[in-house]
């Protein structure tokens, strides 16, 4: 199979995928590609916004399009790392110890309101996204493969919620916001969820054994010498902005990197042009930066800082 045949699958499996979650999401077409992307990228994804706008949703309609085995976590303060690791107990029929597994041993887990677990829990969940793997009792299981944490998070109220630590920000390779649909696309919801639930009736579109694949392809999506430096420039330049107290870790680097080659894969290019880099930026640089206490002073959010540095670093072009 040459490379361009490649990229078409993984632009035809993209094409499924967004055409099957429209019939429950109206409009959000970016948001899907971006979503798409993290889920070629192996990558997990956070999304931030305030209630109601449709992102449990959303992520259930993602999981449902793969066939994928899913769980959904609803993440309460009293929440055990146990309740979604698994427990070891003593079967007393059998006379023997027994493993009872968690939610987090699927492939696609959602992570519901996932500010609202203590940070004990968010350790356990820290280790699955990044290692893969999550110990119980001194044993290390791995996690079926793909595995990818979608989770929501509501940064409007404050009470009852418990900041995600930065370093597990960093596991995240996207955090994207849904934002309120325009006054057409809430008409057409109103019609679409009048008397059915689409949601139920929906099949998946991608087998697993497919996503894993199409993740191999886009890693060789070819990536040039000055698109590389223009990749690290940016995280670089991060690093140094007025407005960053912490800039983009190496980590964030290879996620801008990786989410550029899915991004142009998705769109039928078996090379990565700077665009595809600045379109992917913001969703992934972002949540990795900390502010300084005067950016948060004159309420500027980091999505703008991000754009500062977009437009400060010079682009490529063709020699």
């Amino acid at each position: 199979m040459t490379q361009i045949d490649e990229i078409r699958q993984v632009q035809e499996a993209a094409r499924a995928v967004r055409q099957n979650a429209s019939r429950v999401i109206v409009g959000k077409e970016e948001v899907i590609d971006l979503l798409m992307v993290a889920l070629l990228c192996e990558g997990h994804v956070l999304f931030e916004d305030v209630p109601g706008i449709g992102k449990t949703t959303l992520a259930k309609t993602m999981a449902r399009s793969l066939g994928c085995t899913f769980q959904r976590i609803q993440f309460t303060p009293d929440l055990l790392p146990s309740d979604i690791t698994g427990i070891t107990f003593f079967n007393q029929k059998k006379g023997e110890f027994e493993f009872r597994p968690g939610p987090l041993l699927a492939q696609v887990v959602l992570a519901d309101e996932i500010n609202r677990a203590t940070p004990r829990t968010q350790s356990a969940l820290l280790e699955a996204m990044e290692e893969r793997q999550i110990t119980i009792e001194r044993e290390t299981l791995l996690l079926p493969r793909p595995f990818i944490v979608v989770a929501t998070q509501n940064p409007i109220e404050l009470e009852g919620t418990f900041p995600l630590p930065e370093a597990q920000l960093d596991r995240f390779l996207m955090r994207l916001r849904l934002d309120y649909p325009s006054q057409s696309e809430e008409r057409l919801i109103l019609q679409r969820f009048k008397e059915e639930q689409p949601l139920q009736e929906l099949q998946p579109v991608l087998p697993a054994q497919q996503l894993e694949i199409l993740q191999r392809m886009i890693r060789r999506v070819r990536v040039e010498p000055a698109v590389e430096s223009y990749v690290v420039e940016l995280v670089r330049a991060t690093r140094y902005h007025s407005g960053v107290e912490l800039g983009v870790s190496p980590r964030g680097t290879l996620a801008l990197y990786r989410a550029a080659q899915a991004y142009a894969a998705i769109h039928g290019r078996f090379y990565v042009i700077p665009d595809d880099v600045k379109r992917v930026a913001p969703p992934v640089l972002s949540h990795r930066m900390i502010a300084t206490s005067q950016t948060r002073l004159h309420g500027r959010v980091m999505e703008q800082i991000v754009e500062d540095v977009l437009h400060t670093v010079s682009v490529p072009v063709e020699s």
